[in-house]
């Protein structure tokens, strides 16, 4: 007689669960769009400088008579040689970065930080280092305490500035030695009668901010 054969037990076929979509990568434009933009913004500020000639013109060059005048040079000077003073304080930027690599590496991996770990990186996208998941508020926080690290605490802020007080101390020099009776500064801009700091803190900032603004919405979506 046969045994029994064993019963069969019902295979059932679990179905897996979707996988998480995956999330949108940043388009690769994106970086490349921001340098562009900031590249522009560049060209077409060369573009409105002044002749090299007319910042050196010898014969234009007496010592003022007063604070007061010396005040009014610096302001009329700047009004008109903007582009130059500016390109000026930017090279003697440039050249302090260079003669000090460790503070340039510093400031580069920094400014890394907030474009790739913040800026460029989308909002529906956590930060994940060494297991742990980061919010956006925790991600902030600690690119804040970073930056006030590198900048106060390491020698990048000292070189920095140093490099801006002796660019402005050239700049001052030059605008209140220079007169300027000679300058066209009726085709100067109204806008351009600010304060020097205020100026170029502002307008280098809303360069960069105008630049960054579309593709940091883009990312953040």
């Amino acid at each position: 007689m046969s045994s029994p054969s064993p019963p069969v037990l019902p295979i059932t076929n679990q179905q897996q669960p979707p996988a998480a979509a995956s999330q949108p990568p940043l388009p690769p434009h994106a970086l490349r769009a921001f340098l562009n933009n900031i590249t522009e913004s560049v060209r077409n500020g060369f573009a409105q400088r002044r002749p090299f000639s007319e910042l050196i013109d010898r014969s234009a060059f007496s010592k003022p008579e007063s604070i007061s005048e010396a005040t009014t040079r610096i302001r009329k000077n700047y009004s008109y040689f903007r582009i130059n003073y500016l390109t000026a304080i930017s090279i003697i930027l440039a050249f302090s970065l260079l003669s000090h690599p460790f503070s340039l590496l510093l400031l580069l991996g920094l400014l890394c930080s907030w474009l790739f770990l913040y800026l460029f990186r989308a909002s529906d996208q956590p930060l994940v280092l060494f297991g742990r998941t980061y919010s956006d508020r925790e991600t902030l926080g600690i690119l804040i305490a970073l930056s006030v690290f590198v900048v106060f605490l390491t020698s990048v802020g000292s070189v920095i500035i140093s490099a801006l007080l002796v660019g402005v101390g050239i700049v001052c020099a030059h605008g209140a030695f220079r007169v300027p009776e000679d300058l066209f500064l009726d085709d100067v801009p109204e806008n351009a009668n600010t304060g020097f700091l205020s100026s170029f803190l502002g307008s280098a900032a809303s360069n960069v901010v105008s630049s960054a603004a579309p593709l940091v919405a883009a990312a953040r979506v």
